[in-house]
């Protein structure tokens, strides 16, 4: 387990690319506990999407000073400015160190990002029961979005959730406001 101190966040690199797809699969692998084994049979995402995110200063990885060479990228949050919030597009955490507050160091990172360039709400879609989703998020003071009170952004996006066979009615938009 690694401690605090040990691991730090810094925006992603292009030789972190090929861990972060690493870490998006392995932590995907998880969903088959919960009956979503369509997340955990997906393959990671297309390396040129990694490596646009990466260029755009769009991903944030958590590195652990700790671990091996070879496994020091344990984490990452992806996400997209937008002219008043960022969208949380993903945020996955190795296994083998869940439970560590990584996810929740990774969401205040963006928060920051944030709040320098003067935004003003965190957003995400995720499942509304699966435990280390919606409670997850919860917890870290992100509030449910009535399905009437999405806007057409959310629209748009819960429709490309849907043309891509997401179960829309087990997920939920959540918002999170930024002081």
């Amino acid at each position: 387990m690694p401690s605090a101190s040990s691991v730090t966040f810094r925006f992603a690199a292009p030789s972190d690319a090929n861990a972060i797809r690493a870490i998006e699969f392995e932590a995907g692998q998880r969903f088959a506990s919960v009956g979503l084994t369509g997340i955990a049979d997906a393959p990671p995402m297309d390396i040129e999407r990694v490596e646009n995110k990466i260029a755009a200063r769009e991903i944030i990885v958590a590195v652990d000073a700790d671990a091996d060479a070879d496994a020091t990228r344990v984490g990452f949050v992806m996400f997209e400015p937008q002219p008043t919030r960022i969208y949380i597009q993903e945020l996955d955490v190795l296994t083998s160190h869940a439970g560590c507050r990584i996810g929740a160091a990774l969401i205040e990172q963006v928060a920051q990002h944030a709040l320098d360039r003067q935004l003003t709400q965190l957003i995400l879609s995720t499942y509304r029961e699966v435990p280390w989703n919606a409670p997850y998020y919860r917890r870290l003071g992100f509030r449910d979005i009535e399905p009437a009170d999405l806007d057409a952004h959310l629209i748009e996006r819960r429709d490309a959730h849907i043309a891509r066979g997401l179960d829309e009615s087990k997920r939920v938009f959540m918002r999170r406001d930024l002081a």
